[in-house]
C-alpha cells in the first residue's frame, strides 16, 4: 500500500535526522527548512511523529513488511 512505503520513508528521514543530531549536533530538517520554529520544519517533524504512530499500527499486524515484500 502507498501510505505504509511513504510512512517507511519519513521514518527513514526521522532517523537519519536524528542520527545527525545525536552524532554532529546538526539538524538536518531544521537546516533545510530555516529552523526548528519553522512551519515546514514543524510539519515535517509532525509527519514523522504520525508515520511512526502508523507504522507502529501497522508492524503489529504485520502490514508493513507484507506489503513492501520484505518479509519472504
Amino acid at each position: 500500500m502507498i501510505i505504509d512505503r511513504i510512512a517507511l520513508l519519513l521514518l527513514i528521514v526521522g532517523g537519519l535526522n536524528w542520527g545527525s543530531i545525536g552524532l554532529f549536533q546538526f539538524d538536518i530538517v531544521a537546516w533545510i527548512f530555516g529552523g526548528q520554529a519553522a512551519l515546514m520544519s514543524r510539519i515535517v517533524y509532525v509527519a514523522v511523529a504520525l508515520c511512526a504512530l502508523w507504522c507502529e499500527d501497522c508492524h503489529e499486524l504485520g502490514c508493513v513488511a507484507h506489503s513492501l515484500e520484505l518479509c519472504s
